[in-house]
């Protein structure tokens, strides 16, 4: 942990008490950091995403019902004795 003396507006750290939820200076503070590097953290990984060109085509029709893998028989399977 860093201990730092900062000069913080007032209003500032009530509007983000508000909205964060939080009950004390130290824990708005903590939080709108931490919120903060999540949200880079995200910008980074949708960076990474939007950089490799992907083909969606057709991928809807996989996830409806007959579409994909052949699961008619998995709740035969799942009932059938196991065998030790």
């Amino acid at each position: 942990m860093t201990r730092i003396t900062v000069e913080i507006d007032d209003n500032l750290l009530h509007g983000a008490q508000r909205v964060l939820g939080t009950k004390t200076k130290v824990a708005t503070i903590n939080e709108a950091l931490r919120l903060q590097a999540l949200r880079a953290q995200a910008a980074d990984i949708i960076g990474a995403l939007d950089s490799v060109e992907m083909d969606f085509a057709g991928s809807g029709d996989s996830f409806r019902y007959g579409g994909g893998r052949d699961l008619a028989a998995t709740e035969e399977r799942a009932r059938a004795p196991r065998v030790a």
